[in-house]
């Protein structure tokens, strides 16, 4: 089964100056953009970056899941969080996935292993493969 995911900006005037909105599909919000914050950075504002920080910290933790059940140590709790570097007149940069997990009876370098398979088989690494992808990952 083939799903398809869609989400709608609508937008307002030039790149610096105008602003938009983007809108998703499942109806769970509808959440500001605009050029500077996604320069500058904002805290009350959304990214196109911020938006796939969560796709991809999100994809991960699923994966990751999977990999551990699969391995027979499947997470009590895991904590993710994508960082993804936007450089003005360059691009996306990269995205840092950063995850603490509570995995009772699995070893740090089984643990290690199994959050890398994650990290290159979660389909949105594998969608941003065009940039650096890194992963520290803490079992705690």
């Amino acid at each position: 089964m083939t799903v398809t995911s869609e989400a709608t900006t609508a937008w307002a005037g030039s790149l610096t100056e105008g602003s938009g909105s983007v809108s998703f599909a499942s109806g769970i919000g509808t959440f500001p953009v605009n050029w500077k914050a996604r320069s500058e950075g904002s805290d009350s504002t959304t990214t196109p970056e911020e938006l796939i920080a969560a796709a991809h910290a999100s994809c991960f933790s699923m994966a990751f899941s999977h990999a551990l059940s699969q391995n027979g140590t499947p997470p009590e709790k895991l904590d993710t969080t994508a960082s993804v570097t936007f450089k003005p007149g360059t691009g996306i940069t990269g995205s840092h996935l950063n995850v603490s997990a509570v995995v009772p009876g699995l070893d740090a370098e089984k643990f290690a292993a199994l959050a890398e398979e994650a990290k290159s088989g979660c389909p949105v690494s594998q969608a941003l493969a065009g940039i650096t992808i890194t992963l520290e990952a803490t079992l705690a």
